[in-house]
């Protein structure tokens, strides 16, 4: 069983999005519609970005797309500098890490993480989501790219999965326009307000040709939607490669209950009356349906097939009501030869290893753990380490 101290804070946890879902269900349609969207709460605790080395990891925020809300907060570990190329970067006037142009720089995966939240809560910027990602950059050797997706209901469906698929055609922009520095047109190249558009820390650090997707709970369902249409998009992305995708309790729903969905309907954390509370927020009214392809990756007609889709590691715990189709989508692309292992934890609840009060644990820890282990496998080197 889990502990007292997960028992208390989940009815906390309940008590307080339970409050917040039934606010926003509440809300008058006509003051719910925002296209610019938002991307966290006012409740949300918020960590301040820091672009110097602080724990081993640098990070800063920008804005992916000046129509929208979308967001990105960068975590660029400390090993991205080594030791033999300590003097191949400056420290500007605004006191963070800045590559030099010229120098060969140290080259990392990407990793494109999305939050947990149930569509309609959570941060890219949260206090939890910084330190997971965090620790995820250094156990992984990676730069995580957090994705500050719109919420619902400012925004429905499909505005947060369209915005993960933009952030990876974003990637795919920015490792075009890093070339077109290595070629000396970088200074020429700016946005409509003027400013540079290259991202300097993905041009001189990132390796989009090992592209990695990370989903928590509802994240989850973005980053599998990702990677179905980057599977569909195939060479158009090039360069970048979605080599692997990690799922860690995916926000999974389906119209006829799984024994999971029936045994844990009122347990810890997310229970089954929030979850449909959040996909009633999350779909536009005229397509509520749990068998929705969003909210059900096993019905019937979902493209592209499941043999193309990348390798797939799925994490579970044993007292979340979701677990039961996440086990099965696992199974299924196992059936058809995918790469798809699956994690699952005894005594352990939804998002047991994101919280941010239960990040400290042994077993959040050693999740991380297991996953890094097994993504290293399909982001290990390949090729040349540095380049200009």
């Amino acid at each position: 069983m889990p502990s007292l101290m997960v028992k208390l804070y989940s009815v906390i946890f309940k008590y307080q999005q339970k409050h917040l879902l039934q606010g926003l269900i509440e809300t008058p349609e006509s003051n719910k519609s925002n296209p610019f969207g938002i991307t966290s709460r006012p409740h949300e605790s918020i960590a301040a970005s820091n672009p110097s080395f602080t724990d081993g990891v640098a990070t800063k925020d920008i804005r992916a797309n000046p129509y929208s809300s979308l967001s990105l907060r960068i975590f660029l570990p400390d090993t991205a500098v080594t030791s033999s190329l300590a003097s191949s970067y400056q420290i500007p006037n605004y006191g963070g890490y800045s590559p030099v142009e010229g120098r060969s720089h140290r080259k990392l995966p990407v990793m494109l993480q999305f939050h947990g939240g149930g569509f309609v809560s959570g941060s890219n910027e949260s206090v939890g989501n910084d330190a997971f990602c965090r620790r995820i950059a250094k156990l992984c050797d990676v730069i995580v790219v957090a994705v500050g997706y719109r919420l619902a209901p400012e925004t429905k469906y499909p505005g947060a999965f369209e915005d993960g698929f933009k952030v990876l055609n974003w990637l795919a922009k920015q490792s075009n326009l890093a070339v077109c520095g290595r070629l000396g047109a970088q200074n020429h190249i700016f946005d409509s307000f003027g400013a540079s558009m290259v991202e300097p820390w993905l041009a001189a650090h990132g390796d989009t040709s090992r592209c990695v997707l990370l989903g928590v709970s509802s994240g989850a369902n973005i980053a599998d939607y990702v990677a179905r249409k980057a599977v569909e998009a195939g060479k158009r992305l090039d360069p970048v490669k979605v080599v692997a995708q990690i799922l860690m309790f995916p926000f999974f729903i389906g119209r006829t209950p799984t024994h999971s969905e029936i045994k844990l309907a009122s347990t810890y954390f997310y229970d089954k009356t929030m979850c449909k509370l959040a996909w009633k927020l999350f779909l536009p009214k005229e397509e509520f349906n749990l068998d929705h392809p969003a909210a059900n990756p096993l019905v019937a007609g979902r493209q592209p097939p499941l043999k193309c889709m990348p390798p797939t590691i799925t994490v579970v715990a044993e007292h979340d009501l979701m677990r039961d189709r996440a086990i099965a989508y696992s199974e299924e692309l196992r059936k058809v030869n995918v790469d798809a292992p699956l994690l699952d934890y005894k005594d352990a609840v939804h998002e047991f290893a994101t919280l941010d009060v239960l990040l400290q644990t042994p077993q959040a820890q050693a999740c991380a753990e297991d996953v890094s282990i097994w993504v290293k496998k399909y982001i290990s080197l390949r090729g040349h380490e540095f380049s200009y």
